[in-house]
């Protein structure tokens, strides 16, 4: 499935358009309801499985990554939170591990310090700080030991791309990302990431050429922004360029927040693309 013709070059916009064309909570009216449910549902997770909440893996406050065990040496998938690397944190999150854990995967969560109070340099730093820290104790915790699988929602799938090329990550799950980062830096959101032209484009994936050679699924809802699916739609088609192993679809009728019920499900099509980015990697 491509994206529409109709889509336009965010560079034709106006500010005002381009910045509309970015904002997900005015495009989902009900989003700060749906929201308001996921903290819900993740506050009664996180008090399920309590015993490895907040494990730290570096200085700062937002270091810190939950992980739910749903058996021993059980493979483990670690879950990056989206909010366009400026809210959200990990808590709200918790209850995406339901479909996932449902089929023996273990689910870990990580945080990561905001912006502006972190560059995105520094943001994927951490991001590899924690995925270097989880991998090291997975064999206390429960894991496997054949390295994760990582998966991350909006700027989360962004941060997904990005983690690939730690050796401790085997497969990606991106759901609903930004590849390109220069629309970003041209937009409201970059009040507070502070980008400039370098820090965008060696942040975006879509601008380096080939990329880490490991399975990656891609996908998005097909009511989201057109700018957002564009985003999928054309990172897919980079990675088909450069000979990489990439699958690309969009969920029927799911906006950027429902999209996340696919995860919540046992049954749900992200948490299949989840299995099969498993049973692909396997040893």
């Amino acid at each position: 499935m491509t994206t529409p013709s109709d889509t336009p070059d965010w560079r034709s916009m106006s500010q005002q358009e381009r910045d509309l064309g970015l904002n997900n909570g005015v495009h989902v009216p009900t989003s700060s309801d749906l929201v308001a449910g996921w903290d819900r549902r993740s506050q009664e997770k996180r008090a399920q499985y309590s015993d490895h909440l907040d494990l730290r893996y570096g200085p700062r406050e937002r270091n810190r990554i939950d992980f739910f065990k749903v058996g021993e040496k059980a493979p483990t998938l670690l879950f990056i939170h989206g909010g366009y690397w400026q809210t959200r944190a990990k808590e709200t999150f918790a209850l995406f591990s339901d479909g996932p854990m449902a089929h023996g995967i273990n689910v870990a969560l990580t945080g990561y310090t905001l912006a502006p109070d972190a560059t995105l340099d520094q943001i994927v730093g951490e991001i590899h700080t924690g995925i270097d820290f989880l991998a090291a104790q997975l064999p206390v915790l429960g894991g496997d030991g054949q390295g994760m699988v990582v998966a991350g929602w909006s700027a989360g799938g962004h941060l997904t791309s990005m983690a690939l090329s730690n050796p401790n990550v085997r497969a990606g799950m991106a759901i609903s990302g930004i590849y390109d980062l220069e629309p970003i830096r041209h937009s409201y959101l970059n009040v507070k990431l502070g980008l400039d032209e370098a820090t965008s484009r060696r942040n975006s994936p879509m601008m380096q050429e080939g990329g880490p050679p490991k399975p990656l699924s891609l996908v998005a809802g097909d009511a989201e922004l057109q700018l957002l699916r564009k985003q999928t739609a054309d990172f897919a088609g980079h990675r088909a360029k450069y000979g990489l192993p990439v699958t690309y679809e969009e969920i029927p009728g799911a906006n950027h927040f429902t999209i996340m019920s696919e995860m919540a499900s046992p049954a749900g099509r992200i948490t299949t693309l989840i299995r099969q980015l498993f049973e692909r990697t396997a040893e």
